[in-house]
């Protein structure tokens, strides 16, 4: 490593932060913007190099989806699309906690996890009350259903973005090689779930009623708005899927849809940025310039080394290693700087190691770092989300009551996620 002092102030820093952030004692978007400058004050990268760490495709992609799904909100189209669910699966319980993971798991890949439990959450509540039971077996069902969902795709889930952003791996490219997978292990955890919660979810047939009661039509709060976001929505997701063949970047996608929707509602800007979570996107700049540093000064391409001797360099083991090691990790600690530190130490190791054709070890980092996440309360954004909705309603998960269930299942999706890759990428 090139400049020892440097290279230990940096690794310090940077543990630290992971440390902090892990801990929740501050907030992660304060820690990862303070650490960012602890790195530039002390001079391993200067102000230029800091702005170049940051990965702004990321930023754009983020931005430009959290402006289209903020205003598409004010329509009602979600609230609709679950009441309506609900009433086809007749008021019974167990149908609909699958209908509504279902639905969690398709906008969880077309929008992304965290907005999709947001808007999903409070319906789901109403509908318990109906029926008079505890919501807590459909919200968990969710909670697996939108990191599920959130891996088929690009921009369903945070990693996948910044791999995809890093790689030049596109939208196709995403759900090409990780949609089957991803609907295997859905199908497989909804039975599961199934057979878990299937004594929790009884409810008496007059009950049921209240449900059939309920009229999706009156959830739409403005038709016209409606119209006018699921043409936009329409038209961007359109532009996903063709944006490798145009040459165009997903940031620029998502951010014209962002511009042609506000031009078409004539949405107060003001308004509509205050959709924009500020703070997430923060935390994804000071991230970057946190691992920019690790770079620099070299103790990433140490790390690749020592892993390359670990594994040989062959794409079977290190394709394992990575995966098992990304659904581990990330069930304890954040994904999303977990990614940003391997984004780089994959690269890495593909030079040293000679490694021409590197989307196999993508597609394992993707898989072991999105499904990691439901292995603990902790381990993704959309489950700390929904824990802290549940929670404000009087209902509490322990960790290790959301643990004894969440982390067998996580370890299933791992399993399937490992057989699929190697007879379909590894060998």
């Amino acid at each position: 490593m090139e400049g020892n002092s440097q290279a230990i102030l940096a690794t310090a820093v940077f543990l630290v932060a992971y440390a902090i952030i892990i801990s929740e004692k501050i907030h992660r978007a304060v820690v990862a913007l303070l650490g960012a400058m602890v790195v530039v004050v002390a001079g391993i990268l200067s102000q230029e190099k800091a702005v170049e760490a940051i990965d702004f495709n990321t930023i754009g992609l983020l931005v430009g989806m959290m402006i289209i799904v903020g205003i598409a909100r004010n329509s009602g189209v979600f609230e609709y699309l679950a009441v309506k669910a609900a009433k086809q699966s007749k008021g019974e319980p167990l149908a609909i906690m699958v209908a509504l993971s279902v639905i969690t798991a398709i906008l969880s890949a077309l929008l992304d996890n965290v907005t999709t439990v947001l808007l999903i959450v409070p319906v789901t509540f109403s509908i318990a009350r109906s029926l008079e039971i505890n919501p807590m077996p459909i919200l968990f069902a969710e909670v697996m259903a939108s990191n599920i969902g959130g891996t088929a795709t690009l921009i369903g889930d945070p990693p996948n973005i910044m791999i995809g952003s890093a790689t030049g791996l596109g939208f196709m490219d995403f759900v090409i090689n990780l949609t089957p997978v991803v609907i295997v292990i859905m199908v497989v955890t909804v039975l599961l779930l199934k057979m878990i919660f299937r004594k929790q979810l009884v409810v008496r047939q007059e009950l049921k009623q209240n449900i059939m009661n309920l009229d999706p039509r009156d959830e739409i709060k403005d038709p016209v708005l409606l119209k006018k976001s699921l043409i936009v929505i329409a038209l961007t997701i359109g532009g996903f899927l063709l944006h490798q063949y145009v040459h165009l970047e997903s940031a620029t996608i998502a951010l014209a849809g962002a511009a042609l929707l506000l031009l078409l509602t004539r949405e107060d800007p003001e308004h509509a940025l205050t959709a924009v979570e500020w703070p997430v996107i923060f935390f994804f700049a000071g991230l970057f310039i946190l691992v920019g540093g690790l770079e620099e000064v070299g103790v990433i391409e140490w790390i690749a080394k020592k892993s390359l001797e670990l594994t040989g360099g062959a794409m079977l083991p290190t394709g394992m290693l990575i995966l098992w090691l990304s659904a581990i990790a990330s069930a304890f600690v954040d994904n999303i700087p977990f990614v940003a530190t391997m984004i780089p130490l994959i690269q890495d190791m593909g030079r040293l190691g000679g490694i021409t054709d590197l989307d196999p070890l993508w597609w394992s980092l993707s898989l072991g770092a999105c499904l990691g996440g439901n292995g603990t309360i902790i381990g993704a954004s959309a489950n700390v989300v929904v824990v802290g909705m549940a929670e404000k309603r009087g209902y509490k998960w322990t960790f290790l009551g959301f643990m004894k269930v969440a982390f067998p299942l996580m370890i299933v999706s791992i399993i399937i996620s490992t057989v699929y890759l190697y007879f379909f990428y590894l060998t």
